[in-house]
């Protein structure tokens, strides 16, 4: 099995973060804005979800833990079949955090392809999580 794992820190405290993450239906409003261009929640935990490279996917949410700040979805359907995910955030003082995401997936082949889409996530979310703290205050 494949497995992908981007860690960064985030100059924005945990609980604003967090509460970012758990917002299953906003990844192109508050989490990826620009890397998801369109999030659509068909029910409380399944989601269409966009990427600006035109791909679609279906994600259901598989575990959201608030007192971990942990949040696990699974992508069914499509290339993939199996991927389960987590990201969690950490708090590192008053007004920063870290992000660690993780994809476990198969078949294996598409590991360069992931890996790459999650750096490019990881770039948008960092952005967009900084530009809102920094907005507020934080």
């Amino acid at each position: 099995m494949g497995s992908v794992c981007k860690e960064f820190s985030v100059a924005a405290p945990a609980d604003r973060v967090w509460a970012a993450l758990a917002d299953f239906g906003a990844l192109a409003t508050r989490l990826v804005p620009g890397f998801v261009t369109a999030c659509r929640l068909e029910d409380e935990h399944t989601r269409i979800v966009t990427f600006s490279n035109g791909m679609e996917a279906r994600e259901i949410l598989v575990d959201r833990d608030a007192a971990r700040r942990r949040l696990v979805y699974a992508v069914v359907g499509g290339q993939l079949t199996q991927h389960s995910a987590s990201a969690q955030v950490f708090a590192e003082g008053d007004g920063a955090c870290r992000f660690v995401w993780t994809a476990d997936f198969l078949p294996n082949a598409l590991g360069g392809y992931l890996a790459a889409q999650m750096e490019l996530g990881v770039v948008a979310m960092k952005a967009a999580l900084e530009k809102e703290a920094a907005a507020a205050g934080s």
